[in-house]
């Protein structure tokens, strides 16, 4: 036996591999790094993963580039996302695209999805489908309750704007703090065929109650002094508008005003 192979034997070929690593260091070559290959190749980029578990969310929409952007920093972090809305409607055995998508995209998450129809079939490690009722705030709740901390909620559901306002009234005040909240196909608020209104300043819409959460961005300027800011107006601090796509980063907001003294002749009196 050669000396090679007998130092082989007594190593072992994972510390063999180490000391051939060391010997390369030493001489000045690089140390050659496996690529990742199959999924792990790409599941740092959720256009590619969107396109692999033909999620809708690339192709058909634009979502998944502002998904990268907001959510980018959970990557490597453990926190619980839900989807309201698991798609495939009816259809046997159809849905659960996006929720393999997110399962690839953070591997330390817990993925939850939410749907009227029984999606159990989707469930696996680090899945969890619940049927659930996005227009009955009792069933949110119910839904919410099995989840505990909610850090990440994205609603992919019906789409109509009474559902979506109910969906947001009922969970927005659950989720964390320094969470994410996102309202998908806002499309759908502009079609009276959808339970959306051609008139755009209407307020009963998905984007009519989007677009006012920007005013609260803003409440501690506004010279109403009987105007009680709202539960929206002190924690949100940001409102992210795309196509089709809203993202909505909950936090503390209560940064202070200038007003009194840009306003100085209002205020004389006070």
């Amino acid at each position: 036996m050669s000396m090679r192979a007998t130092v082989k034997s007594v190593l072992g070929e994972k510390n063999m591999r180490v000391l051939r690593r060391l010997k390369r260091r030493l001489s000045g070559k690089p140390v050659q790094v496996a690529k990742p290959t199959g999924l792990d190749a790409i599941s740092n980029d959720l256009n590619k993963l969107a396109v692999h578990f033909k999620t809708d969310k690339w192709g058909a929409h634009r979502y998944t580039q502002h998904y990268q952007r907001h959510l980018q920093h959970l990557k490597n972090d453990s926190f619980n996302l839900l989807e309201i809305g698991i798609g495939g409607y009816n259809r046997p055995g159809q849905g659960g695209a996006s929720l393999r998508m997110w399962k690839q995209f953070f591997p330390k998450a817990q993925i939850f999805g939410m749907d009227i129809q029984d999606k159990s079939f989707v469930d696996e490690e680090r899945i969890t489908t619940f049927i659930g009722d996005q227009s009955d705030p009792s069933s949110l709740n119910a839904v919410a309750d099995k989840i505990g901390d909610l850090d990440v909620i994205i609603d992919d559901g019906s789409h109509r704007s009474p559902h979506v306002l109910t969906t947001f009234a009922t969970l927005f005040p659950r989720l964390k703090d320094g969470g994410i909240y996102a309202v998908e196909d806002t499309q759908s608020s502009y079609w009276p065929e959808w339970m959306g209104s051609e008139d755009r300043e209407s307020p009963n819409t998905s984007m009519g109650m989007l677009k006012r959460l920007t005013d609260g961005l803003n409440y501690e300027e506004f010279v109403d002094e009987n105007y009680q800011p709202s539960y929206t107006d002190l924690n949100i601090v940001a409102v992210h508008f795309y196509h089709n796509l809203v993202i909505i980063e909950k936090g503390r907001n209560a940064e202070g005003t200038n007003k009194r003294s840009a306003l100085k002749k209002r205020y004389a009196k006070s």
